[in-house]
């Protein structure tokens, strides 16, 4: 465990051009002792009173005590102005991580998601071609039409995973004046908890740089994608005009994510951000955040990776199914196969104080973060262990 982490804060650090001595210090002393301080009961749930491991999203862990001491100590000026040290900090530091010249940060991943297309579309007619899974497609209420007057292209994978550069090339919407072509791609990474290979997202890249289409990334979880693959975020960056990193899923983050692009495309961002009511004033206690779960929350990912990576182990030996593979924090899984309703398996693991999440048709969707301790693995297993021997 030791050994993982490590291999990984030497990563980050070399990625991070410049970092500060202090910074070396906190990724070099990475251990056990810090992991059981974040780790900790795992308890970050409270419903009726009681507390619950909540595994339904990695969006529900809550602020440490660590990180409110941070984010007291944060600078109080004014963002819309631009003098917010603590913002400025921070947007710096995400840009230079990514290989990007300049970044802006936001409320949420949806907000920088709709900026980066919408400041990326701006001759209409237009549209954006993605995957059907996207969540700029489906979880963000039609905002690439309503905002960027936009028609969208959503293309199936046939691998199950992640598009392919035959498939977007299929899809793709030539100049026509009957049509509405095609100015941006945009991919996820990671989609569904499975991880877009770098070498696939190079052939799109050449793809669209050769027809000039402009190639965005929702890299809500692309940091889960970068510690997987072993991978720093710049290469990743390297591919993509734009892209949305959030860190408020598996980086833990009360609230936040960051657009990152060229300099010319980030001041336009901005004005777009003013006129989606999204511009805010005192909000660097919000960034020391962000930039504290960098430091502390990054190296801790690839636990939450063997976690999953374990519960999925369990749940085949037990006879449920892998709706898909398991690449990272996520597992979604099916109780078709055994002929148990997976609404009593919620119910029955609810009633054992854990929580996860209900996607129809007899699956769930189970999702580690660094507040859920590694016995929670056990405590599923247990629950799901005798549900089975009853069937």
């Amino acid at each position: 465990m030791k050994s993982n982490l490590s291999k990984f804060s030497n990563l980050l650090y070399k990625a991070t051009v410049g970092s500060s001595t202090t910074l070396k210090q906190t990724y070099t002393r990475v251990g056990k002792a810090q992991i059981r301080q974040y780790y900790g009961s795992g308890k970050v749930a409270v419903t009726n009173g009681e507390e619950y491991l909540d595994l339904r999203s990695d969006t529900v862990t809550k602020p440490t005590e660590a990180m409110f001491k941070v984010m007291r100590n944060a600078s109080v000026g004014d963002d819309v102005f631009g003098e917010d040290e603590s913002i400025r900090n921070f947007e710096r530091k995400v840009a230079q991580l990514s290989g990007h010249e300049a970044a802006l940060f936001c409320t949420s991943g949806t907000l920088t998601n709709q900026l980066g297309l919408r400041t990326h579309l701006r001759d209409p007619p237009q549209s954006v071609l993605c995957d059907n899974r996207a969540h700029v497609y489906v979880y963000e209420a039609g905002g690439i039409s309503f905002h960027s007057q936009a028609g969208v292209t959503p293309v199936v994978a046939k691998n199950g995973i992640h598009l392919t550069s035959e498939e977007i090339l299929e899809n793709l919407i030539d100049e026509d004046i009957h049509n509405a072509p095609t100015k941006v791609v945009s991919l996820e990474n990671t989609c569904n908890g499975m991880i877009f290979p770098l070498e696939e997202i190079k052939k799109i890249r050449a793809l669209t740089k050769e027809r000039g289409i402009k190639l965005h990334l929702d890299g809500a979880r692309l940091w889960n994608a970068s510690v997987a693959s072993n991978l720093p975020i710049y290469e990743y960056g390297a591919q993509f005009d734009s892209m949305s990193l959030c860190f408020s899923k598996g980086l833990g983050a009360p609230i936040g994510s960051v657009l990152v692009g060229n300099e010319k495309f980030i001041q336009k961002a901005k004005h777009f951000r003013k006129l989606f009511g999204g511009g805010w004033r005192q909000a660097g206690f919000l960034a020391a955040a962000g930039e504290y779960c960098l430091t502390e929350h990054l190296p801790l990912l690839s636990m939450d990776h063997q976690n999953a990576s374990s519960l999925a182990g369990k749940l085949t030996e037990m006879g449920f199914d892998l709706v898909c593979p398991v690449h990272t924090n996520m597992v979604f899984f099916s109780s078709q196969s055994i002929g148990i309703n997976m609404s009593d398996i919620i119910k029955e693991l609810y009633d054992h104080k854990i929580r996860i999440m209900d996607y129809g048709k007899n699956r769930a969707r189970v999702v580690f973060h660094h507040q859920i301790p590694q016995d929670a693995v056990e405590k599923i297993t247990r629950v799901l262990e005798r549900m089975v021997a009853k069937k």
